[in-house]
C-alpha cells in the first residue's frame, strides 16, 4: 500500500482530499496535518469523515512526513514553496496551491505576493503532452480551479487554430468554498444568500495560468461569487480565427481532444452543463455554441471546484505519478440532488 500525507487537512480542499483518499484502493493516508487545528480530532473538524473520526491532526512539520511516499500540500498560497523545499527529493509532491504553477516570475509577482519558488510540472493531464510529463515527475503543481474549467474549454480551440488567442472573454461563477475556510464577513451565509457579486474583475490570479496553459495571448475575466458552497460554471467566448465557424466545427475539435478522456465530457447537443451534476466528481462537463449575433465561439464548462478544481485532480495527478490506474479512487458520476 502506498502511504500519503495531507498538509492543510483542516481546510476544505484538505477535507476533500481525505474523503477521496479514504476510499482509494491503493493509497493509505498515514498523516493528516494542520496548523491552527493541530492536536484536534478529525470528528471536530470534518464530522462527515466517519472512517477517520478518531484521527488526531498532526503539526505541519517536515518530520511528521518522514517515510511517506506522496505528499499533498493543501496549504494557503505562498505557504507550500518553503515547506516543500524542506522535504526530501525522493518523496512525490502534489501542490494544490499556486506557488509552483507559473513559469514566469514576473507574472507571479504581478498577480501574487511573496517569493516565486520556480515552476513544477503543470498538473492538467488532459492537456497535450502533460500526462507523460506528470508520469516522469516527482513534483507536480495542481491547476487552479477556474484555470482547469476554463482551460479545458479553450485550449483545444486555440491548438486547432479556430479560436483567436488575442480575443478571449470569460465570465465564471464560483461557490464560496473557493475562498477557503477562513472566516470572512463577505462569505457569511447572510451576506451571500440571494446575492451575486463580481470580484477581482480584470485582475484574477488565475489569468496568467490560463494564458500559460492554453496559448491565449489576452484574456478578460470577470469572476462572480455565487450563493452556493461548491461548483464553477464558466462561459468562455472567443472570436473565430480565419472566418466563421459552425457549432459542428467547435464540437469536432472538442470531441477529438476529449472523446477518449474518462473525466471530460462533451454533452449532447441541447444539454447544458450544471454545477450540481459534477458535485463530488472529477468530471468536467462542456457544451459548445456559436453566437448567432456575433459569430463568437462560446463553450460553457462546469466543475466541482473542490473536486476537479482541487482534491480529485490532485489524486488523478498522484495516480499518474505513482504508476497507478489514473481513475483509481475517483468518481466520474456526480452526486444529486
Amino acid at each position: 500500500m502506498i502511504t500519503a500525507a495531507v498538509a492543510g487537512a483542516s481546510g476544505y480542499a484538505g477535507g476533500e482530499l481525505l474523503r477521496i483518499l479514504s476510499a482509494h484502493p491503493d493509497i493509505d493516508v498515514t498523516v493528516a496535518a494542520a496548523h491552527g487545528n493541530a492536536g484536534e480530532r478529525m470528528s471536530t473538524i470534518h464530522p462527515h469523515l466517519r472512517t477517520l473520526h478518531d484521527v488526531v491532526l498532526a503539526a505541519t512539520t517536515p518530520e511528521a512526513f518522514d517515510g511517506v511516499d506522496v505528499v499533498f500540500l493543501a496549504l494557503p498560497h505562498g505557504a507550500s514553496g518553503a515547506f516543500a523545499a524542506q522535504l526530501p527529493d525522493s518523496v512525490r509532491i502534489v501542490d494544490l496551491g499556486a506557488d509552483h504553477r507559473l513559469t514566469d516570475a514576473a507574472l507571479y509577482a504581478k498577480y501574487y505576493s511573496g517569493a516565486h519558488y520556480g515552476a513544477w510540472t503543470y498538473g492538467f493531464p488532459e492537456l497535450a503532452g502533460q500526462r507523460a510529463n506528470i508520469a516522469a515527475s516527482t513534483r507536480v503543481a495542481n491547476t487552479g480551479c477556474y484555470a482547469v474549467a476554463i482551460s479545458a474549454a479553450l485550449a483545444p480551440l486555440i491548438a486547432a487554430g479556430i479560436a483567436d488567442p488575442q480575443d478571449v472573454v470569460v465570465v465564471a461563477a464560483s461557490g464560496t468554498s473557493g475562498a477557503g475556510r477562513s472566516a470572512k464577513v463577505n462569505l457569511l451565509g447572510t451576506e451571500v444568500m440571494g446575492d451575486l457579486s463580481a470580484y477581482k474583475v480584470g485582475a484574477h490570479q488565475h489569468v496568467p495560468e490560463i494564458l500559460q496553459a492554453t496559448g491565449a495571448q489576452t484574456l478578460s475575466m470577470t469572476p462572480i461569487l455565487a450563493p452556493m458552497p461548491r461548483g464553477i460554471l464558466a462561459s468562455v467566448t472567443a472570436r473565430p480565427l480565419g472566418g466563421s465557424v459552425s457549432v459542428d466545427d467547435v464540437r469536432a475539435v472538442l470531441a477529438k481532444a476529449y472523446d477518449d478522456e474518462p473525466f471530460i465530457h462533451l454533452l449532447a447537443e441541447g444539454e447544458q452543463p450544471h454545477t450540481a451534476a459534477t458535485y463530488g466528481s472529477n468530471s468536467i462537463h462542456l457544451q459548445a455554441h456559436v453566437d448567432i449575433s456575433s459569430g463568437r465561439i462560446i463553450v460553457t464548462s462546469a466543475i466541482d471546484n473542490l473536486a476537479r478544481g482541487a482534491a480529485a485532480q490532485a489524486v488523478q495527478n498522484a495516480n499518474i505519478m505513482l504508476g497507478l490506474n489514473e481513475t483509481a479512487g475517483l468518481a466520474i458520476d456526480g452526486v444529486a440532488p
